[in-house]
């Protein structure tokens, strides 16, 4: 019975995140990748304090997949400019950071990246509220 209580809600909680993701912005999905990769840095960063070395470097892989097939991935140099070109260089930092604290099983990388994460997702956040109130300015006077 518990079991199948269990997958009823993990079946349920993907469903909310595919919906989720399917209703999103492409703005949206982009914070969405930076919480997924600061999730999966905080859990290595457990890990590695717990000496789980198989889910440390779970996890580790996790955060770079998101960083370089995610995050790296969606930049348009085109449209983007200096600040993809720029973007595209801090993630593959942010990569090699990761790898180091893999291989040397040290959290000082790990939290170097997470703070470059939630500093990007912080400002990510910030365009996407200030593009929100220039598009309801936008509305309002139109009306």
């Amino acid at each position: 019975m518990y079991s199948n209580s269990r997958n009823a809600a993990h079946a349920y909680a993907n469903v909310g995140l595919e919906t989720g993701v399917v209703a999103a912005s492409p703005h949206q999905l982009i914070i969405m990748l930076y919480e997924g990769a600061e999730l999966a840095v905080r859990m290595a960063i457990k890990h590695m304090n717990e000496g789980e070395i198989a889910k440390k470097s779970t996890a580790i892989s996790k955060a770079s997949s998101i960083i370089l097939d995610g995050l790296k991935a969606a930049l348009n140099p085109q449209q983007g400019g200096e600040i993809a070109q720029r973007l595209d260089a801090l993630y593959d930092y942010m990569n090699n950071r990761l790898m180091l604290a893999h291989v040397n099983n040290q959290t000082a990388p790990l939290e170097e990246v997470l703070g470059l994460l939630r500093e990007l997702r912080d400002a990510w956040q910030q365009i996407g509220t200030a593009s929100q109130v220039a598009q309801q300015s936008s509305h309002s006077y139109a009306a």
